[in-house]
């Protein structure tokens, strides 16, 4: 897999910029680490990311809506991160969801799913 240009949605301030540092250690690239929606839906339009992990719950705001913004755009992989039980949360079958506390296999395998699915959606050839 080639490095990815990566947006981090987290509104937890030790844990953002830790899954920052785990995924410049796999070789990757965070444009950018934001806390809320509207800062993520702002960074992926300016950007352009090729990945988004993303927190469901940031904070007052709902990372799941601000996915749905970012993807009216043109479609982007993401990954969505979670805290809270994995229930029904509306995601849709073809979502990726890890949950935290995760493990960097977790990530790795949560990222390779994201862009494998992403690759098939388009029809074009895995990154």
């Amino acid at each position: 897999m080639r490095p990815l240009r990566v947006l981090v949605a987290e509104d937890d301030l030790m844990i953002g910029p830790l899954l920052a540092e785990v995924l410049e250690d796999l070789g990757h690239v965070v444009v950018a680490v934001v806390v809320d929606a509207g800062s993520a839906v702002a960074a992926a339009r300016s950007h352009r990311p090729d990945l988004i992990i993303v927190d469901i719950n940031l904070g007052e705001d709902n990372g799941v809506a601000a996915v749905k913004a970012i993807l009216r755009e043109g479609f982007v992989p993401h990954v969505f991160v979670t805290g809270d039980l994995l229930g029904n949360l509306g995601l849709g079958p073809d979502a990726v969801l890890i949950q935290k506390p995760y493990r960097r296999a977790d990530l790795v395998a949560a990222i390779t799913h994201a862009i494998v699915n992403a690759s098939q959606k388009v029809g074009a050839a895995p990154i």
